[in-house]
């Protein structure tokens, strides 16, 4: 598998790093149980987001209810997401996201590869329509960051 050429500019913060590479390395059986561990993981939505989910925006490229929120958060961004525990490998993604990305600054985020999961070999394990979602919620999330950064 040969790994995303990403320029100096993009370059993955250091926690979704480590976690594209365990995924590169494990065979694909191990991906696929790691990916199922994250949706275990995806934090709970706050209070606010669980009773009032209109402040969400939805991701409608996913075949599976998705929805996110960002907040501004120092110099990067709380995220938030809610995805039903059936859809466990876009779940998975979402705990992927949130905890590669804690932490990460703004200008890190906007600065992921728009594709760079496939570098964690998902592409053996899901269908190219889930792929295809996977790559809308980093654009919106990253949409999102943006319209922040410009308010």
């Amino acid at each position: 598998m040969t790994p995303i050429q990403i320029t100096s500019a993009q370059v993955l913060p250091g926690k979704l790093q480590e976690i594209v590479t365990l995924f590169r390395s494990a065979p694909k059986a191990l991906r696929l149980q790691a990916l199922l561990e994250y949706s275990k993981k995806l934090p709970p939505l706050p209070e606010k987001y669980a009773e009032h989910p209109e402040f969400m925006q939805p991701v409608p490229e996913c075949a599976s209810p998705f929805f996110l929120v960002t907040e501004p958060q120092g110099e990067g961004v709380a995220m938030y997401f809610k995805v039903p525990e059936e859809a466990p490998t876009v779940r998975g993604y979402a705990g992927i996201l949130a905890e590669g990305l804690a932490g990460a600054s703004r200008e890190q985020i906007l600065n992921i590869p728009d594709q760079f999961y496939m570098d964690m070999g998902l592409s053996e394990l899901i269908t190219p329509m889930r792929l295809r979602g996977m790559g809308a919620i980093l654009m919106r999330l990253k949409n999102q960051v943006r319209e922040a950064a410009l308010s």
